[in-house]
């Protein structure tokens, strides 16, 4: 019998069938995924920590403008952080400092290059401000422990949590495995927002309302845009986000942003709305300075908000509430003046026009909000207590209700809330 060559097996047509469809599904699954860590990891980047600050802004720009200004940043926000992408693409840059550097030159890539060092390194100082100062308070609370033991103060505190966790989260080279912990931040803050709506029902009619309390606006709405831009910004690392995409093209991260803006926008608007409604002119820059510390629902917020802030560290989003200088050029001024100067499309264009409306505004945000940053600080408790956690304390001014009326519904406040 002689020797018959045998073709190559070929596997059933079924198998073949399975297999791809198998491969096609695990593709899919991948693009999916990465997908959706982006989108919580911008939405981290925006309401990850600067959330605490948003009903401040509202008593600094007054309530009904405030809303208005905070849907405006969130607006501006979006398109800028497309814009961004669409002027990588026409430059054929992927990074935020090589797009500056080819359409400005040294100069412009000198200039943003400190304002991307000067950024972080104040958030990662506020970071472990925060951490220090939230957990500090939240282990006090713990029955039995000595307020004055080192291993409850704030500076080993900082230490231990960087050590623990900030510091192996930032050593990940790919933004994309940020992506649980990134969900895991937003469900904390969801959390956190839970506890100040409850809190703006038990706590509102016991806190007497100042009498700007409903001011329509204020002059100091440029402060107030400052510390929105700063909760919203999220520039510096778009260009990290958009590249952890599988085949990433502008179409598929402007679907990632407008999401993300909305998400976030709705979350802000809510945490202002009822941080500001329970407190209105007594606001603080950090909500939970307002809160007594008798007051255990609360303290679990405060713990939370203190691992949000660890898990938003690796994300490096600002957090401080008065830094125009650098919120302003990132978010208005750059984005806006690469646009301009890389785009052939004609000035009647959309994106043109509000990229020239955009240059203007933000040189004068970052002016007259840094001037006014340094001639009217913001003021804080930093730690103290507010006068109505304390019944007997009846030195109080600009407020429209009677000492008789005060005093009892700060008896009321607690008696029936705290105890």
């Amino acid at each position: 019998m002689g020797y018959q060559a045998q073709g190559p097996v070929i596997p059933p047509q079924s198998n073949l069938d399975d297999r791809e469809t198998l491969v096609s599904e695990q593709k899919h699954k991948g693009k999916t995924y990465h997908q959706f860590t982006a989108v919580f990891n911008v939405v981290n980047s925006i309401i990850g920590s600067g959330i605490i600050g948003l009903p401040y802004s509202m008593k600094q720009a007054g309530f009904p403008l405030g809303i208005l200004l905070l849907f405006g940043v969130s607006y501006v926000t979006d398109f800028s952080l497309i814009l961004l992408i669409k002027g990588g693409a026409l430059s054929g840059t992927d990074t935020y400092q090589s797009l500056v550097n080819k359409t400005f030159g040294f100069p412009g890539y000198i200039l943003l290059s400190v304002l991307q060092f000067f950024y972080p390194f104040i958030a990662m100082i506020s970071y472990n401000i925060i951490t220090g100062d939230t957990l500090s308070k939240v282990f006090q609370r713990i029955p039995g422990v000595d307020p004055e033991n080192l291993l409850i103060g704030r500076h080993f505190i900082i230490v231990l949590s960087t050590a623990a966790f900030a510091l192996p989260l930032s050593l990940y080279r790919d933004i994309a495995k940020l992506g649980k912990i990134s969900f895991l931040s937003t469900v904390l803050t969801t959390l956190i927002l839970g506890i100040v709506m409850a809190r703006v029902v038990s706590l509102s009619p016991y806190i007497p309302k100042t009498e700007d309390a409903w001011v329509f606006a204020k002059p100091s709405a440029i402060q107030a845009l400052g510390v929105m831009s700063f909760a919203f910004i999220c520039h510096h690392n778009c260009f990290l986000v958009y590249g952890s995409l599988e085949d990433p093209t502008v179409a598929k991260w402007s679907r990632i942003i407008h999401t993300s803006t909305l998400a976030s926008v709705l979350i802000s608007t809510l945490f202002a709305t009822c941080g500001y409604l329970t407190f209105t002119g007594f606001t603080q820059g950090d909500l939970f300075e307002n809160y007594c510390r008798n007051d255990d629902l609360v303290t679990f917020g405060r713990f939370c908000y203190a691992v949000t802030v660890i898990l938003t560290y690796p994300i490096e989003c600002f957090v401080t509430r008065e830094g125009v200088l650098c919120a302003a050029p990132l978010i208005f001024i750059i984005p806006s003046a690469c646009y301009l100067k890389l785009s052939e499309e004609p000035r009647t264009h959309s994106d043109k026009i509000m990229s020239c409306v955009m240059l203007p505004v933000g040189v004068m945000v970052m002016v007259t909000g840094l001037l006014m940053a340094v001639t009217n600080p913001q003021d804080c408790t930093h730690g103290q207590e507010m006068f109505y956690c304390f019944p007997d304390n009846l030195s109080l001014t600009n407020i429209s209700v009677s000492h008789l009326q005060l005093t009892t519904q700060l008896s009321l406040l607690n008696s029936s809330i705290f105890q």
